[in-house]
């Protein structure tokens, strides 16, 4: 199983490389240009509308799962990267490591904690910049809990 991940990451990864090129794009608008002239000689079918239309969600249809492989593997490559610099970054705090697990809601909350620490002097940042990380602390227990109870449900079923 995991050979077939591999395969599909480097097929992936491949493909969404290729497809990004200013060639392909021609050729696709060349094609799409190619269709539209050849309307008047299908008398614009059904059929002829059709075949385009059908290409066009097929091809959609299988390059949103290739380019969303690759987007993937290029996000948690960068998110790692991230990490590492955040330990090993004399002064930094390592609280925000894991933070892209949480919901949208908690990563919002933190975004706005933050631009209010960023605003803030002297003091009042350091202490703006506690209730972030206490924020942090709180969400990711949380989030390690909720975790927990699933595993523990899960196996409950099996």
């Amino acid at each position: 199983m995991a050979d077939r991940v591999n395969v599909f990451s480097r097929f992936a990864s491949a493909v969404s490389e290729w497809s990004g090129r200013p060639a392909i794009f021609f050729a696709a608008l060349g094609a799409l240009i190619l269709w539209g002239l050849t309307g008047p000689y299908y008398g614009y079918s059904s059929t002829w509308q059709t075949l385009a239309s059908t290409g066009a969600t097929l091809i959609t249809f299988l390059m949103v799962f290739i380019l969303q492989n690759a987007q993937m593997r290029d996000t948690r490559a960068i998110q790692t990267k991230l990490d590492e610099l955040i330990l090993t970054s004399q002064g930094a705090e390592n609280h925000f490591i894991g933070i892209e697990s949480l919901d949208e809601n908690e990563l919002k909350k933190l975004n706005r904690l933050l631009a209010k620490a960023a605003a803030a002097d002297g003091d009042a940042r350091g202490e703006r910049l506690e209730e972030v990380e206490r924020h942090v602390e709180e969400a990711m227990e949380q989030e390690g809990a909720e975790e927990k109870r699933e595993k523990a449900a899960e196996s409950a079923e099996a």
